[in-house]
């Protein structure tokens, strides 16, 4: 396999479970799948983790999004 090939599906990997991530969290269904409130909802948390609160929202949600993973493994798993 050629070298563009690998890492043209590492990329199409990694964008699907970025997506994947989308579903877990529920916001396709709450947002009734309407793309522009995601995508406008995604440049939200950009724009707060560029703010001056950033440091303090990324370890709140890496928290939050750490508990929920390990919720999901548990469930999975046991």
């Amino acid at each position: 396999m050629r070298t563009w090939q690998v890492e043209r599906r590492k990329r199409t990997r990694h964008l699907i479970e970025l997506g994947g991530l989308v579903v877990k969290a529920g916001i396709v269904d709450l947002t009734g799948d309407n793309r522009a409130t995601i995508l406008g909802a995604l440049i939200w948390i950009a724009e707060k983790l560029n703010g001056d609160q950033g440091e303090r929202a990324r370890a709140l949600w890496a928290a939050k999004g750490k508990k929920a993973l390990d919720q999901d493994t548990l469930a999975r798993d046991g």
